[in-house]
């Protein structure tokens, strides 16, 4: 798989190289290049909040604050007819509050499950993307962004994607809650927290996504790898035995010319992710006392889940939202978030009123929860990879309040100031609450 990767940026290279060699024709030729870039930086903080226990991946109730970092490029080439590569390489460095650990619904999406603070460039996604027109006659006009170019689009057309990329550029997207660098910052808040779709530590995996759209309404699957063990850096690549289905209906309306979106998600996972109960009957018998669900010892993990995401239009400068998320929770998280049932919905408003339109205004609520068996799990002194306080005599539902106001300061940046409340964090009642502020700087363009 590397020595693919590998041909496939030399490709691209050699594309661009053709293009800026061409005789007497333009360097970059703007509609078959495209090129964004994004820069973000996030310091976060906490002050300290009662514990009267703490585990492993407890968040520190002593006094914290933490930077991180994300740079993305974003290249795409047209190719054929219809076609077009995409390349993002991308650096990450910094870290979250605890090391990532201790809150269920993390509060910065911009951080990964990933200890070591150094920065790192490695591939995001590369990845082949073919549109197939179904109606020659009808198009509509596509602005350009992040790996999509401006252009005339089929109104009604296939779109077929394969490479590696994220589950969340295509599934769970939702207008008003969906990206940690300008919006919401909460992991709940910018995907679906009981979509436990598949991913390696940084987010991204290798598939096949395929795109039935019409002018109102889409038909979208995707089926993808899994990592080797939960939240691991690689991917497993024993499809048959390790991998997602995703399938999602996406239906467009408007009420008295507002525009709104409905997603309908459902998604089934297997993988090498043990059954909690399994683990907490073998630690009992004395079978097996070490716990362990991070590494599966054998394939036959099988999870499935729901979701809706709704935004809402309800004048130029307010759109609302929401998100019900539900998955079985039977085995342990293996990739995303450990929350097995959601709900989030909030607001935002653009500063129109007070004569900054560019700014945003935004307020969310967050409630998580997890399984019966996910609970007896972390009671019995069970560590997942995000949350485990030793113990938990005392479950609570995580429940978490998200305030961020956006300020446009000049052309491409902005700076943003955000607050959290988080009750029970890590469904526990005997820890927190916990105060979490944060002010972020966004470049993009």
């Amino acid at each position: 798989m590397r020595r693919i990767v590998s041909l496939l940026c030399a490709l691209l290279l050699i594309l661009f190289a053709t293009d800026c060699c061409a005789q007497g024709t333009p360097l970059l030729k703007d509609s078959d290049w495209n090129f964004h870039f994004q820069i973000t930086g996030i310091i976060q903080a906490h002050p300290t909040f009662n514990a009267p226990y703490s585990g492993q991946n407890s968040l520190t109730p002593e006094g914290e604050k933490a930077f991180s970092v994300t740079s993305t490029i974003y290249l795409g080439r047209k190719l054929w007819k219809g076609a077009a590569i995409f390349f993002n390489p991308e650096m990450a460095g910094g870290r979250g509050i605890g090391s990532t650990l201790g809150i269920a619904g993390f509060p910065n999406g911009e951080t990964f499950r990933i200890g070591n603070p150094e920065p790192v460039v490695y591939v995001a996604r590369l990845f082949l993307q073919q549109q197939i027109a179904l109606d020659k006659n009808d198009f509509e006009d596509v602005p350009g962004d992040q790996n999509q170019f401006e252009e005339k689009l089929p109104a009604s057309r296939i779109t077929l994607s394969l490479g590696k990329f994220g589950m969340a550029d295509f599934f769970d997207d939702n207008e008003v809650s969906h990206d940690p660098r300008t919006d919401f910052m909460n992991w709940a808040l910018m995907n679906n927290g009981a979509y436990d779709y598949p991913a390696n530590t940084r987010g991204y995996t290798y598939g096949f996504i395929a795109e039935y759209i019409r002018p109102k309404w889409a038909l979208r699957f995707g089926t993808a790898l899994m990592p080797t063990y939960s939240n691991g850096p690689n991917l497993d690549f024993n499809y048959f035995k390790a991998n997602s289905q995703t399938i999602e209906y996406e239906r467009k309306y408007t009420i008295k010319t507002r525009s709104g979106n409905v997603r309908l998600l459902g998604y089934f996972n297997v993988s090498k992710a043990p059954n909690y109960d399994q683990v907490v009957e073998d630690k009992l018998s004395g079978v097996d006392t070490s716990m362990d669900v991070i590494y599966g010892k054998e394939y036959g993990g099988k999870k499935f889940g729901f979701g809706i995401s709704a935004d809402q239009e309800l004048s130029r400068s307010t759109k609302i939202f929401a998100r019900l998320g539900w998955n079985d929770g039977k085995t342990a998280t293996w990739a995303f978030a450990e929350i097995d049932n959601t709900i989030t919905y909030g607001i935002r408003v653009a500063g129109y009123a007070w004569k900054r339109p560019a700014d945003n205004f935004g307020v969310a609520i967050i409630t998580n929860g997890i399984s019966s068996s996910h609970r007896n799990f972390l009671n019995a002194g069970g560590y997942g990879f995000m949350i485990g306080d030793s113990k938990l005599p005392n479950y609570g539902r995580e429940n978490i309040t998200e305030v961020f106001y956006q300020l446009y300061l000049l052309d491409h940046l902005w700076l943003s100031g955000d607050y959290q409340f988080v009750l029970h964090p890590a469904y526990n009642r005997d820890r927190g609450p916990v105060h979490v502020f944060a002010a972020r700087v966004h470049i993009e363009f």
